[in-house]
């Protein structure tokens, strides 16, 4: 048995449990061994995307070993076209999350062992075949989240905290029972009860009336995390409130194990949940996009326009997996990464300039493309990568989801696709605020430009942003087959 997966997912854990016994008073060690783990984590995932076969919609690198073999547990990893590019775009974003904390001088090793912690949980998540692990990943990252933002955030971080840690934990209890029930209601021949995912695929069929309660138990879990509206209003203190790489993780990565949850569990197994909830979940996901886009034109922070804009951009991912067709599911998946690129990106901007002015307010701005015109001109990239300019990442993704969503649901595409205009009404209207006009603020006259650090942390970024935005050919191919087999479950 091959124990790539198991690698890719435990290097983060063996770093932080060796970061244990380095000395507090090591900051430079302390960070040049989270950076080092995080980059060889990278590293090693990175021949997955060569070596992972496009052809097959079966899962690859399978390892599955007995774990509680009493009650029908397996230690089962294994990776598709689904999970495979969020799960380099996982371990892509580790070392820029370890660069882009450098504001971060208390408690330095807690910090970072958070982080690497958050990293394997993460990473279990989007691995896991058994329900049971599936579940215990899903649980473990909300642990190290929470501190990184109830020691580390800011001034409300206790609060958002809590919030953050409840309304996942509600969610999450309500998916338990949805895994007990069908643990409990599926005999595999041989096997007996099992949490096995690929064998409840092949073996289970559940009852039409139990599938919608079934679905709406998971879909409550990973409507929360996506978070989709109403259930989104944790969203923006956690992200306000967390450091500058406790938000790249959260808009990066956190958020898209809630739409991972739809494509992989859900959907494939609750095919008339899909079918009966399908036109409320559409509905949600176009007044997400409307109402996070409102919400983001009405705010005054920078770091709260760009978290609200997540609510809008993830209704976006909604709408294109319910549309149920190749295209606006492909759009979906690759507007996933797309998200994190930008979005990710756009919160290591925020907090470029608030460690120098320690003030997100945008009225305290104005004018810094004067002193800060490279900061200017990446910001701007990036800001019109998030509104879906052509060339840039963020276009394929809205398209592919808009044309295929028209033909599912014509008039909810129309009123979603005013989402891209208000999308350019509060990106372009904050730049002009930050970066144009007068310097009516003194103390900006003195900012400085990106520093090295910073680029290193913006340039990979930057890459991917054209990358797909040019040439998404070889991003897309990677899960094509994956959604035929997909579609094929959750339409039956």
């Amino acid at each position: 048995m091959s124990l790539w997966l198991t690698s890719i997912v435990f290097i983060p854990l063996l770093g932080a449990l060796i970061l244990i016994l380095v000395p507090s008073s090591r900051s430079a060690l302390i960070r040049g061994w989270s950076f080092a783990v995080m980059m060889v984590g990278f590293l090693v995932s990175l021949p997955l995307f060569w070596t992972f076969d496009a052809s097959s919609a079966a899962f690859q690198y399978v390892e599955k070993v007995p774990w509680i073999p009493s009650l029908g547990i397996n230690y089962h990893l294994g990776l598709d076209g689904i999970s495979l590019l969020l799960v380099l775009l996982t371990t892509f974003l580790g070392p820029i999350v370890i660069l882009g904390s450098g504001a971060v001088t208390k408690r330095l090793k807690g910090y970072f062992i958070s982080i690497l912690l958050l990293q394997t949980g993460m990473l279990g998540t989007f691995l896991a075949l058994d329900l049971f692990l599936f579940y215990i990943f899903w649980e473990v990252m909300l642990i190290p989240m929470y501190f990184l933002i109830g020691i580390w955030g800011g001034t409300e971080r206790i609060y958002a905290a809590v919030k953050f840690f409840l309304y996942t934990m509600v969610g999450s209890l309500l998916m338990l029972v949805g895994i007990i029930w069908i643990y409990f209601n599926t005999t595999v021949p041989g096997v007996g009860h099992t949490f096995d995912y690929t064998l409840i695929m092949q073996h289970a069929s559940f009852p039409a009336q139990a599938q919608l309660w079934l679905f709406g138990a998971f879909a409550l879990a990973f409507a929360i995390k996506v978070p989709m509206f109403p259930f989104h209003t944790w969203l923006p203190d956690a992200h306000v409130q967390a450091p500058t790489a406790g938000s790249v993780i959260l808009a990066g990565v956190l958020l898209k194990m809630g739409t991972y949850g739809y494509i992989r569990f859900a959907m494939p197994l609750f095919p008339e949940g899909v079918e009966f909830f399908k036109p409320a979940m559409i509905a949600l996901a176009v007044i997400g996009i409307v109402y996070g886009a409102m919400l983001s034109i009405a705010q005054t922070d920078m770091k709260k326009l760009v978290a609200y804009s997540s609510v809008s951009h993830l209704g976006f991912v909604m709408l294109g997996l319910f549309a149920l067709n190749a295209q606006a599911v492909s759009g979906a998946m690759i507007q996933m990464i797309n998200h994190g690129l930008s979005t990710g990106a756009l919160f290591l901007l925020v907090g470029v300039v608030y460690d120098r002015r320690h003030t997100r307010k945008i009225a305290d701005y104005g004018g810094i493309a004067k002193v800060m015109p490279w900061y200017a001109v990446v910001f701007t990239i990036v800001a019109l990568s998030s509104i879906g300019m052509p060339g840039l990442n963020g276009f394929i993704g809205e398209f592919l989801i808009l044309v295929g969503a028209y033909q599912t649901a014509p008039v909810w595409t129309i009123i979603a696709a005013t989402g891209v205009i208000l999308a350019a009404i509060y990106l372009l209207w904050m730049i002009r605020r930050v970066f144009y006009g007068p310097m009516t603020h003194k103390e900006n006259e003195s900012l400085t430009d990106l520093k090295a650090r910073e680029w290193a942390t913006l340039l990979p970024l930057l890459i991917f942003i054209v990358w797909i935005g040019v040439y998404p050919k070889p991003f897309l191919s990677k899960f094509t087959v994956s959604i035929q087999q997909f579609l094929e479950q959750a339409i039956r």
